[in-house]
């Protein structure tokens, strides 16, 4: 194994990568029956309109506070930023814990919010919508987790769904045309399996197998052989890697070349975003590799912005907060009493934000323009950019 691999041992117990991290938070979520109705409170849009944050500060956990700050300070810049709305924020802490969240939710509906921005975690969004579904409120969770999604709660955060349609249709479109999955075993790499499959299915690529792998070091190494063989054997073009950069990926990247599997002949893929660890880009096996990117531009603009008004760097997930407000801010702005219903939330046309364009979906999931990026001697290369409107390549 190499210099990675070793020094990722110690945390291969654990899933990192915050796609993975917030699946996992909403293993026992309920979701919020969806119903064709128009959700959503109508507004004046020549008033102040009444937002409520929820952020999970209070919980005593020193990540939960550090977020919960991030959150507020990135809600505030996107106001500062935006013209033709007037927005009321207000802040609320869950402690991160359902219960809660779904009280301050309904005291938030009660001191007058039009919509709610947050929670984070899946279970406190799954419980906020429930809450103040009958006050006919919509909630936008920074969540990404799509079991959550639909009737009025749309997530915010990155879905797998989106980044294995992204991918696929790009591995279409270079020729690709037989993919194979390797997974994790356990519940983030099984919905990232399951993305895999629908993207394939619904653009008719060929699945040339799936294989899962216990989610430790031993695991890794006992299930690459089989791996390497049934993508050789199969005729596979691309595998794709459900592995986070922090966990099971260096692993992965190590055994698969070790045990036969030629990465010219078929090209790795990943659901995460590798250069998370820039230690990952030097490993040979991921050389030639793909994953996706946001808008590198607008990203690296937001964090420079926010840190010269902080003094800190934003947390990766700060920009979702940015994200909603902004959102909430363009609809407003349109001066339409139902902007914040679902079908006014819902627009095709979307809205852009920190890490490029995105829009909501009418099941309550999201779908961002994503960047496709390439690992080229030990190196990041965006070879199809993200897309700047939701009419050209890459949906």
């Amino acid at each position: 194994m190499g210099v990675l691999a070793k020094a990722s041992q110690g945390r291969i117990g654990r899933i990192v990568a915050f796609l993975s991290i917030l699946v996992l938070a909403a293993c026992d979520a309920l979701p919020v029956p969806t119903s064709g109705d128009n959700t959503g409170q109508r507004i004046d849009p020549k008033a102040p309109v009444t937002v409520a944050l929820l952020v999970p500060g209070g919980s005593g956990q020193a990540t939960d506070n550090l977020l919960a700050k991030n959150f507020e300070n990135a809600a505030r810049m996107a106001i500062a930023d935006q013209t033709g709305a007037q927005i009321n924020l207000k802040v609320y802490n869950t402690a991160g814990n359902p219960t809660t969240a779904a009280a301050v939710a309904r005291a938030a509906v009660e001191d007058g919010a039009k919509i709610i921005l947050g929670p984070l975690y899946a279970e406190a969004a799954n419980a906020v919508g429930v809450a103040v579904r009958d006050a006919g409120v919509n909630v936008l969770a920074f969540s990404n987790n799509a079991s959550i999604a639909g009737g009025n709660v749309f997530i915010l955060g990155a879905t797998f769904e989106n980044t294995a349609n992204r991918l696929v249709l790009h591995s279409k479109k270079t020729g690709k045309s037989s993919i194979m999955v390797a997974h994790a075993q356990g519940l983030a790499g099984e919905v990232g399996r399951d993305a895999i499959l629908s993207a394939a299915n619904r653009h008719g690529i060929t699945i040339a197998g799936v294989e899962s792998y216990p989610f430790s070091q031993q695991g890794i190494v006992d299930a690459s052989s089989r791996i390497a063989s049934q993508a050789k054997a199969n005729g596979a073009d691309s595998l794709f890697l459900t592995a986070g950069p922090e966990a099971d990926l260096p692993f992965l990247a190590t055994a698969l070349p070790e045990n036969g599997l030629n990465t010219s002949a078929t090209q790795l893929v990943g659901l995460t975003r590798w250069s998370a660890v820039p230690q990952a880009l030097a490993l040979p096996g991921l050389q030639g590799g793909v994953f996706t990117l946001p808008d590198q531009n607008l990203e690296r603009n937001f964090s420079a912005r926010y840190q010269a008004a902080y003094t800190d760097r934003p947390h990766p997930l700060a920009g979702l907060s940015y994200d909603g407000i902004a959102a909430i801010s363009a609809l407003i702005a349109q001066g339409n009493a139902n902007a914040l219903t679902s079908r006014g939330l819902t627009r095709g046309s979307g809205f852009v934000g920190t890490q490029g364009i995105f829009r909501l979906l009418s099941n309550g999931t999201n779908e961002r323009g994503l960047a496709v990026a390439q690992i080229r001697n030990n190196q990041v290369s965006i070879i199809d950019p993200a897309p700047k409107n939701f009419s050209g390549a890459g949906f």
